[in-house]
C-alpha cells in the first residue's frame, strides 16, 4: 500500500518558516542564560549529521538501543501482541524501525517528524521495504499536541519513543510530553520508550563531544539554521561546541560557547554576548531505574516489561496507557 499521504502539522510563515522556531530563537536569546529547544537542530542538514553520529563508535545509545530490539524482538512481540499501528515519534530516518516492525505484525506506521523532508525519504524507504503496510508520515512537532491520521483512529496503538530523547527535556516537560501522548493515543495503547541509563562521566561525555568533530558540526549547526532561516549574520566561527556532565541533574549540557565578544542580527534584531558567554542548545538527561518508572507513572503510563541488559547501559521501557479514573 505504501505511503499513503503526508499529514502537516507545522505552521510556517509566508517565507516558509517554522513560526514557532522564529519565536523560540528570539525568546530564547533574550534569557540571561541563552538557550534554545534541542528540537531546532534537527532540519534536514542537522537530520542528516544526527544520524552521522549514531553511527560514530562513541555514541553507544544507538548501538545498545539497537542490541536490545534484536535480542527480545520475540519477548517485545509477544508483550505487544499483533496488529497494532505504531506511532513513533521523532521518527527521523527510522533506522530502528525496521527491526520493530518485522517483529510485531504492525496494522499501519506512522512516523511524526518535525523534518518534513528527511520524514518523507524515510517513509518512502520503509515503504519499500514493507510494501503492504500502511504508512501515514505526520510532519509535525510531537513535543506540541498531535492529531492522530483518521485511518488509524479505531485501531489499537503502540507509541515507539525510541533514542533516549526523553531525555532531552526537564521532567516537568517531559512529564507532560508524554501525558499528551497518552491522550494522542487513546485507551488500551502501549508506549515502548527508550532511556538512558546514568554510567561513568567519561562514556557520557565521549558520546556528546567525539574526536572526529561530528557533533560539533550538529551543535553548530543550529547557527547556520538560524542563519539560513532567519536573516541572521551570527559568525558561526565564533562559536565552539561544548558537552558536560551535570551531576546534580544527571545529564549532559551541550552549550555553544562565544569565543569573543561580538554582536550580530537576527531578523534586523541586535543581539550581543560576551567571551566565554553561551547557548544551552540541549540537555540529555540520564535516568536510574526507579527515576525511569517514577516518571513514566506520573505521566499516565504504567511500566510492564524492561530490557536493560544492552552494555553500555540502555533501557527499552514498555508502558500501558493507565486508566482515567473519576474523582471521588
Amino acid at each position: 500500500m505504501g505511503v499513503v499521504r503526508n499529514l502537516r502539522q507545522v505552521d510556517a510563515d509566508a517565507a516558509g518558516v517554522d513560526i514557532a522556531f522564529r519565536a523560540d530563537v528570539h525568546a530564547g536569546l533574550a534569557q540571561r542564560q541563552k538557550a534554545i529547544p534541542a528540537r531546532w537542530f534537527y532540519d534536514t542538514i542537522g537530520s542528516a549529521l544526527f544520524e552521522d553520529i549514531t553511527a560514530l563508535p562513541e555514541y553507544y545509545p544507538t548501538r545498545s538501543e539497537t542490541d536490545l530490539l534484536t535480542r527480545h524482538a520475540a519477548d517485545i512481540a509477544a508483550a505487544t501482541g499483533p496488529a497494532r499501528a505504531v506511532v513513533e515519534l521523532g521518527s527521523g530516518s527510522s533506522t530502528k524501525t525496521p527491526l520493530l516492525l518485522n517483529a510485531i505484525d504492525p496494522s499501519a506506521y506512522v512516523p511524526v517528524d518535525i523534518s518534513g523532508d528527511f520524514l518523507r525519504g524515510s517513509a518512502e524507504a520503509l515503504a519499500a521495504r514493507f510494501p503492504g503496510l500502511p504508512i501515514y508520515p505526520v510532519e509535525a512537532d510531537f513535543t506540541q499536541r498531535v492529531t492522530m491520521p483518521d485511518e488509524i483512529a479505531d485501531l489499537p496503538k503502540l507509541g515507539f519513543f525510541p533514542g533516549s530523547t526523553i531525555g532531552n527535556m526537564v521532567a516537568r516537560t517531559a512529564i507532560d510530553l508524554l501525558r499528551n501522548w497518552r491522550c494522542a493515543l487513546g485507551e488500551a495503547s502501549l508506549l515502548l520508550i527508550g532511556i538512558d541509563r546514568i554510567k561513568d562521566v567519561a562514556t557520557l561525555e565521549l558520546a556528546y563531544d567525539d574526536p572526529a568533530g561530528v557533533t560539533a558540526a550538529f551543535n553548530l549547526n543550529l547557527l547556520e539554521r538560524i542563519n539560513r532561516e532567519l536573516g541572521g549574520d551570527i559568525p558561526v566561527a565564533n562559536f565552539s561546541h561544548r558537552a558536560i556532565w551535570d551531576d546534580v541533574h544527571a545529564r549532559i549540557e551541550m552549550h555553544l560557547v562565544a569565543a569573543c565578544d561580538m554582536e550580530f542580527t537576527i531578523d534586523g534584531r541586535l543581539y550581543a554576548m560576551a567571551k566565554g558567554e553561551t547557548i544551552h542548545s540541549e540537555n540529555s538527561h540520564k535516568y536510574g531505574a526507579r527515576d525511569a518508572n517514577l516518571l513514566l507513572r506520573a505521566s499516565g503510563w504504567t511500566p510492564v516489561a524492561t530490557w536493560d541488559d544492552a552494555d553500555p547501559a540502555f533501557a527499552l521501557i514498555l508502558a500501558e496507557a493507565t486508566a482515567f479514573r473519576s474523582a471521588p
